[in-house]
């Protein structure tokens, strides 16, 4: 399961308002370089002190064991 379409069309990223997108297990900011895990396969984390480097999402290969 992944976030909806819809959804990732209207969010954006809480630290610089950016576009975001899906990449494996996070929305992406590629401004901020924030990855911002998915939890339950759906439900976004959006908050800032939460998100990941992007460095670090990308070592991990876009996938987490946050769960929900």
């Amino acid at each position: 399961m992944s976030v909806k379409r819809e959804l990732i069309e209207i969010l954006a990223c809480p630290k610089c308002k950016g576009d975001v997108e899906e990449r494996g297990m996070f929305l992406v900011c590629l401004k901020c370089k924030l990855a911002f895990p998915v939890l339950g396969g759906e439900v976004p984390d959006m908050i800032i002190e939460d998100a990941w480097d992007l460095k670090k999402a990308k070592d991990s290969k876009f996938r987490h064991k946050i769960k929900f």
